[in-house]
């Protein structure tokens, strides 16, 4: 990236802060609970990673264990193989780990979970010898969980900016990757980074399933079919789950939700390239996204407001066909029987949008 490009990408990030004043204060609000910051670049927690994302060889540290925190343009500027707009890739505020992934998972049994609430969301899995959930109040914290399930090693990942959620399978060619999380961001959206990587740590963008730089830039994650519902939904359902634990090996006060505020203001943190305008659905609302190949497809909750029952739908896109379910008492969708190539992910529909703007948006229509 050219100086002047460098320039431009400070200048795009401080010009949209100063144009949402009541964006900084409402970040100012996540920083003690180690969430992003769109103001600065802090510590990390876990005492820095040496490597700069993109470097083949890391600066000389400061103090014991510690790495210099450089500004983000010259983070940025030393990236390779970036099939993203580099102007576009901002600093989401606590640095490398400073949100910190969680790679050696521990689990209790339903009954133990006693700090989810009926109403708490999980994220669920199937997959594997006993179902599997992950609470948000946890992911709210950590992003993402490194995990293994029937022999498949997996990635849950929860982006709270996004509201988004995927599940993949972190097998890429003959590596399994680790993700952790890079502090960095595009369209408002994670970006992971892998931990293994013998030359170039490689960014992943959550939303996009691929790599957008190092040695593994456009490659693709597989994804893991998986669930957005409520505890009480999942555990009526899977009474035998386990449930990730809150002894992650990290302080933090799983009770206390850091995005509250940010659900319930009308603005966003950062932003993103490309946004609806106008109409249905809104930018805040909850939606299951579909796709396969180039083609998806955003089946938008409130689409489902007037439905007093559960409700099935057999779907079909670019010839491959799916089942999607609502659940009126949980206000939640979900895939049912889909076909080898169909992937889905939940988010906002601007997030959605941003990285699909050419989608569909599903319309319901009562069975007669």
């Amino acid at each position: 990236m050219s100086k002047s490009e460098s320039t431009n990408h400070e200048r795009t990030r401080s010009q949209w802060l100063g144009h949402h004043p009541a964006v900084v204060v409402g970040l100012a609000v996540l920083v003690a609970g180690g969430a992003y910051l769109g103001v600065r670049w802090l510590d990390s927690e876990t005492g820095g990673n040496p490597n700069i994302l993109g470097l083949r060889s890391a600066p000389a540290g400061v103090g014991p264990g510690r790495a210099p925190r450089r500004p983000i343009s010259a983070v940025i500027d030393e990236l390779e193989n970036v099939t993203i707009p580099r102007d576009q890739i901002l600093d989401g505020g606590p640095g490398k780990d400073g949100i910190p992934s969680i790679s050696k998972p521990q689990f209790v049994s339903a009954a133990e979970a006693d700090f989810l609430q009926p109403d708490s969301r999980v994220i669920g899995i199937e997959t594997g010898a006993k179902p599997r959930c992950y609470p948000l109040a946890i992911l709210n914290y950590h992003e993402c969980v490194n995990d293994e399930i029937g022999g498949v090693p997996i990635a849950v990942t929860y982006c709270p900016l996004c509201d988004s959620s995927l599940v993949f399978d972190r097998r890429v060619g003959e590596r399994t990757v680790e993700f952790g999380i890079s502090g960095l961001l595009y369209n408002s959206n994670v970006l992971l980074y892998d931990r293994g990587a013998d030359e170039l740590e490689s960014l992943w963008s959550q939303m996009k399933s691929e790599a957008v730089s190092g040695d593994a830039s456009s490659a693709e994650l597989a994804t893991i079919p998986f669930e957005m519902t409520t505890w009480s939904d999942w555990q009526s359902r899977h009474p035998e789950t386990e449930v990730l634990s809150t002894e992650t090996g990290f302080t933090r006060d799983y009770s206390h939700n850091p995005y509250a505020g940010y659900f319930a203001e009308g603005d966003f943190y950062f932003p993103a390239d490309q946004l609806p305008t106008g109409g249905t659905p809104g930018m805040r609302d909850r939606i299951l996204g579909v796709w396969v190949d180039d083609s998806s497809r955003a089946y938008p909750v409130k689409e489902f407001s007037s439905v007093d029952e559960p409700v099935t739908i057999d779907e079909e896109l670019s010839g491959k066909t799916f089942r999607i379910r609502y659940e009126p008492e949980h206000q939640t969708l979900r895939v049912l029987d889909r076909d080898d190539g169909v992937n889905h992910a939940y988010s906002l529909w601007f997030a959605w949008y941003a990285f699909r703007p050419e989608t569909e948006v599903f319309e319901y229509t009562p069975a007669d």
